[in-house]
């Protein structure tokens, strides 16, 4: 399952790639965010890998991300891992003017292992373009009050 979009943000690219680049500010756009930990590698590089805390309500989630490439500021590639579902993310980052960027991204789930997860990937699939699609614009609102 692949998702892809873009959205246009009023701010000059290395600005939008700074709040990007910066896990301390994955809290102001990604709703549940707790915490990213360091496990191995080096902050924000190829092959890094970090545990990320979610909390939703009383549930807890915990994710798994490698950093596959990191050319930033044109492109970041990362794999996300959770016991129930992997998903991969490209993100592209596009200078139209001096103060916009275009931020083009896809999203792919390549593991689903669990009931629900699975069946809402079947009957809903637009519930996980829907996440992702919601975090973009919350990014791009952040990114724009700053």
């Amino acid at each position: 399952m692949k998702h892809q979009g873009s959205i246009e943000i009023a701010k000059p690219r290395d600005e939008v790639v700074r709040y990007f680049a910066d896990p301390q500010y994955l809290g102001e756009y990604q709703d549940g965010f707790v915490r990213k930990e360091l496990i191995s590698g080096e902050p924000g590089k190829d092959g890094a890998v970090s545990k990320m805390y979610y909390k939703y309500g009383n549930r807890d989630m915990e994710l798994t991300e490698t950093i596959l490439t990191n050319q930033l500021p044109e492109s970041f590639e990362s794999s996300y891992h959770h016991k129930h579902m992997d998903n991969f993310m490209r993100c592209r980052f596009v200078a139209l003017d001096e103060n916009r960027t275009r931020y083009d991204y896809e999203f792919e789930y390549t593991r689903i292992n669990w009931i629900m997860p699975k069946l809402m990937a079947i009957l809903f699939p637009g519930m996980y373009r829907k996440q992702g699609e919601k975090w973009m614009r919350q990014f791009k609102e952040f990114v724009e009050e700053q």
